[in-house]
């Protein structure tokens, strides 16, 4: 189970992520993420991963997705720490080049 918590201010949308980021989740997170992306194009959007407590290779895959097109990821614990380690290593390497 994933809950989607989202916070709405004027520059900057927050999601709040609690629970698995795996499965039929990934689909549900996609889908809140670009009903705000295709309404509010230019806003400044945060996901807050404190409450993430495992994350599949599709949720791995949406996050990266995310943070190409600008979202911040703000992780917590070891495994969210890691995890967005290797999407950052990801998003900043060469394009072309695989980790």
């Amino acid at each position: 189970m994933l809950r989607i918590q989202i916070s709405e201010q004027a520059e900057a949308i927050s999601f709040s992520l609690e629970g698995s980021l795996a499965g039929p989740w990934v689909a549900e997170m996609e889908k809140c993420w670009n009903e705000v992306t295709d309404t509010r194009p230019a806003t400044t959007i945060t996901v807050k991963l404190a409450g993430v407590t495992f994350v599949d290779d599709r949720g791995t895959e949406l996050l990266c997705r995310m943070r190409r097109h600008g979202a911040r990821l703000l992780p917590a614990g070891c495994l969210m720490k890691s995890i967005v380690e290797r999407i950052e290593a990801d998003v900043c390497k060469p394009q072309g080049e695989a980790i």
